[in-house]
């Protein structure tokens, strides 16, 4: 893929850093989870609110280095509207890219690829997985049903 680079914070990152997409509470979220890395001290609280088996909206909030940050906001933008399974299978790829397991050449990942630079850095691919920690964690526990922490 010509437009991963070797670069950690490319221009698609920042943008996602100072602006992030989804950034807030949603009104009736039906599932929620925090991740937290007490290495770095990154946090993300994410809600979903799931409906006919779709996300049908997302939104975090929480602090962190500007690749926890990237990484989380991505996520929401390629998981809105998406089918449920297809947000497990999207999470389990891009968790294969950033461990080495996969190429991103293998996998489709649309603009989360430009976080495929990651891997070079093995200190950062917590904070790249920390937004996708929380979201397997969202899906397994409705509101209310106890929420686990999800830890990166």
């Amino acid at each position: 893929m010509s437009f991963v680079t070797d670069d950690l914070y490319q221009d698609l990152v920042l943008e996602h850093k100072r602006a992030p997409r989804h950034f807030g509470a949603i009104a009736a979220p039906t599932h929620e989870a925090q991740g937290r890395n007490p290495q770095c001290g990154d946090e993300v609280r994410l809600q979903l609110r799931l409906a006919d088996g779709r996300v049908d909206a997302i939104g975090f909030t929480g602090q962190g280095c500007a690749i926890c940050i990237a990484s989380t906001s991505m996520m929401t933008q390629a998981l809105l509207g998406a089918q449920v399974e297809a947000a497990r299978a999207l999470q389990q790829h891009f968790r294969a890219v950033l461990t080495g397991q996969a190429e991103p050449e293998e996998v489709t990942l649309g603009k989360l690829a430009s976080l495929a630079g990651v891997r070079q850095y093995p200190s950062r691919i917590k904070c790249a997985l920390l937004g996708w920690h929380a979201l397997m964690h969202a899906l397994q526990e409705p509101v209310g049903a106890g929420q686990p922490e999800a830890g990166a």
